[in-house]
């Protein structure tokens, strides 16, 4: 019995296994024959796994779609539309269902019919078919949908024709078109027309750079025209399809445009625009591979007018089996000028301090070298042997004051005095210099406009910027010619925008620099004003002249411009402000009588300077004058001799920027207790330095380092006599 049961169990097994093998045969040859009947099919047919591996594909795909077995269902789907996993799913839910699912969705040329049917257990049948929407007399042409372009946030960037008269005209916000909001790509929207709300199918497909192009298929069906670009010509964006090679196979009017290109056959976008890092064939290789598609990239365009910049964005399609790229471009020229800006206000920034801290450092040199030169001076005759030596070195100080001026001007620190200024007296006078400047062979052409308006400005600086562009045009002239400099005025009712900059409405003095020299390079222009860049060969030029015009210029609130010709010349265009202010006629004052008249040195210095070399001249120039010198090599010990009641002190001498406490700091300590001394700044930094602290420090005069004995000892006595003024008329009242 136990033997027969044995047998009995293993004929059991035996026929499950013999009907479980004759199942997986009917099923194999189920799908051999759906294989079978659908090869031949002309619309593109796959056999899958439920999870979407691919088992088999029919000629038409491996055509048409370029697919091979082993392959996905959503890598295929994938490149026709954007939400491919939510498609796949909803036909393969329905197709498990109910044995069948389909679903059709509008693509911008196409339309793509996706339908699934179950074989067996495990397999689903796809057929994709991709066809061109057809319009009315049957051919290509389609229909025109509504159509619009979304930013972020749901703006309405662009609508067509259609879409505007379905909204009744424009709309800002995507919200303001339909009525159950949000908006969602495959699902049937109502939309508010300007009549009775209609139902629309919504596609929508990304554009690059956060926006959307939004397609609205009327569900019932589409009764309206639409071309088969799905309007790739008028798109108010500019579009390119490029191969992966680089040549443009298509560019937009919007695109012709802004590259300037009229044809597009065969053209190579490497020949249109110039990568800023990377290779423009490394970067494209990598897009038709799939690789970076969302990041943009900034390029420049070829062309030799002017510099364009372009923010490229690629997106990966196939047409027709083919992999193209859709390359989205926006004109980035603002963007990359206000970076540019951006860079040069930082390098001038530091280029600025750097050259604060240097003058600072100079001048208290030169203060010592020029000071102790003038003392030696006081000392030899005209017919000593060392007094032309120590002429030599007091010019050669002047000259290196000189040069940290300019370090001071193209950073805009300098110490200015504006003033009301003729600008054709200016010119006027300086005719006699400028004509020894440029030689003998280079001819001067001065044309004033007789009724110039005044301007403010500083005089020596303003002189300087004249002689820096005069010598520059001279440079420029080797074989001669003429310099032609015109004075003009011109009034701006709107914005006048020159390159970068922009010059608010307003009245201007105009002075031009015309010559008929070399020229300058259009990828030069924008660095000419930039510190220590020079056109020049080397030796022959600092690079500072016309940085310290630009600096200048700056600093007294105008403008200044450049337009160049190669082998035409340059001109050099400056704009003033007109100076509103009103003619101040002070009425002559009779001046009070003296009760105590200041004799010349006549008084006791309390002298505050850090630098020792500095303070060691100023006190011996004092003290030659007449003055008893008190010195104090920091703010804090000249605080401490001020604690003695019986120390009198006539004027406070003191440095601005000091180690612990600053000039301006221990001198309004020092006035709780001597409220009446008068004191005179000094300082290596620019005037604005000193403006910034101590500027509401009564009774105070600035002296601007390096300085002369004559100077320091001239601005110390005048200080000293108007205390005394003010004190006579105090009691005189």
């Amino acid at each position: 019995m136990t033997l027969l049961g044995g047998i009995a169990c293993l004929l059991v097994v035996a026929g499950v296994m013999i009907a479980r093998r004759l199942r997986t045969w009917k099923r194999g040859k189920s799908i051999r024959n759906i294989v079978l009947l659908v090869e031949h099919d002309v619309v593109p047919c796959l056999v899958t796994d439920l999870h979407g591996q691919v088992l088999h594909v029919n000629r038409a795909g491996q055509i048409g779609l370029s697919v091979q077995s082993g392959q996905t269902l959503r890598d295929i789907v994938g490149l026709q539309v954007a939400d491919a996993s939510g498609l796949i799913h909803r036909v393969q839910s329905a197709a498990i269902r109910h044995g069948i699912g389909t679903e059709k969705v509008v693509l911008p040329d196409r339309h793509l019919g996706l339908t699934a049917q179950q074989v067996g257990q495990t397999a689903l049948l796809w057929r994709l078919d991709l066809s061109l929407l057809q319009g009315d007399d049957g051919t290509a042409s389609g229909a025109r949908y509504p159509a619009l372009t979304i930013g972020r946030g749901g703006t309405v960037l662009w609508m067509n024709a259609a879409a505007r008269a379905l909204a009744g005209g424009r709309v800002r916000r995507v919200e303001d078109l339909i009525t159950d909001p949000p908006l969602r790509s495959g699902h049937v929207h109502r939309i508010a027309t300007g009549g009775d709300a209609q139902d629309f199918t919504v596609n929508i497909h990304p554009a690059g750079l956060g926006r959307e192009e939004v397609v609205f298929v009327p569900k019932a069906g589409p009764d309206l025209s639409i071309p088969e670009d799905m309007g790739f010509e008028t798109l108010p964006v500019p579009l390119l399809k490029v191969t992966p090679e680089g040549l443009i196979s298509q560019a937009n009017r919007s695109a012709r445009d802004l590259l300037h290109a009229e044809g597009d056959a065969d053209r190579c976008l490497a020949d249109l625009m110039e990568g800023l890092g990377r290779s423009i064939p490394d970067w494209l290789a990598d897009a038709a591979a799939g690789k970076g598609l969302g990041r943009s990239e900034f390029l420049r365009l070829t062309r030799p007018e002017q510099e364009v910049f372009v923010q490229v964005t690629l997106t990966r399609v196939v047409e027709d089996g083919h992999v193209l790229l859709v390359a989205v471009l926006n004109d980035a020229t603002e963007l990359k000028s206000l970076e540019a800006q951006f860079v040069q206000s930082q390098k001038m920034q530091a280029i600025g301090q750097l050259a604060g801290g240097v003058a600072h450092d100079f001048n208290n040199l030169l203060t010592a070298i020029s000071g102790h030169c003038d003392l030696l001076l006081l000392r030899h005759d005209p017919g000593d042997p060392e007094y032309g030596d120590l002429v030599q070195i007091h010019q050669n100080a002047n000259r290196a004051a000189a040069l940290v001026g300019q370090l001071l001007a193209f950073s805009r620190k300098q110490t200015l005095r504006p003033q009301r200024l003729d600008l054709r007296d200016i010119l006027s006078d300086l005719t006699h210099l400028l004509n020894r400047l440029v030689g003998e062979k280079i001819a001067l052409d001065l044309r004033q406009n007789p009724k110039l308006p005044p301007i403010r400005a500083d005089k020596r600086q303003l002189e300087q910027v004249i002689m820096n562009l005069v010598v520059n045009a001279r440079d420029a002239m080797t074989k001669g010619g003429t310099i032609l400099i015109e004075t003009d005025q011109r009034d701006l009712d709107t914005p006048l925008s020159h390159g970068r900059a922009r010059v608010p409405p307003g009245s201007y003095v105009v002075v031009r620099v015309q010559d008929s020299g070399i020229g300058i390079a259009a990828d030069k222009l924008q660095k000419v004003f930039e510190p220590f860049y020079t056109t020049k060969r080397t030796g022959e030029g600092t690079g500072l002249g016309l940085s310290t015009v630009y600096g200048i210029v700056k600093q007294t609130g105008g403008f200044i411009f450049v337009d160049s010709t190669l082998g035409k010349g340059s001109v050099f265009t400056l704009m003033f402000p007109v100076c509103d202010d009103p003619v101040e006629e002070t009425p002559a004052i009779p001046e009070p009588a003296r009760t105590v008249p200041v004799r010349f040195g006549d008084g006791v210095v309390l002298l505050v300077e850090d630098e020792a070399p500095v303070r060691a001249f100023a006190s011996r120039a004092l003290a030659h004058r007449g003055f008893r010198v008190i010195e104090a090599g920091t703010a804090e010990d000249a605080l401490e001799l001020l604690k003695d009641a019986d120390l009198k002190v006539d004027v406070f001498v003191t440095d601005v920027v000091m180690p612990g406490l600053d000039g301006p700091s221990w001198v309004r300590k020092a006035r709780q207790m001597r409220p009446d001394v008068p004191v005179v700044f000094m300082s290596g930094y620019a005037e604005d330095v000193f403006k910034s602290q101590g500027a509401r420090i009564e009774a105070s005069a600035f002296l601007a380092k390096p300085f002369s004995l004559t100077e320091l000892t001239a601005i110390v006595n005048q200080q000293l006599a108007n205390h005394a003024a003010s004190a006579d008329a105090t009691v005189l009242q």
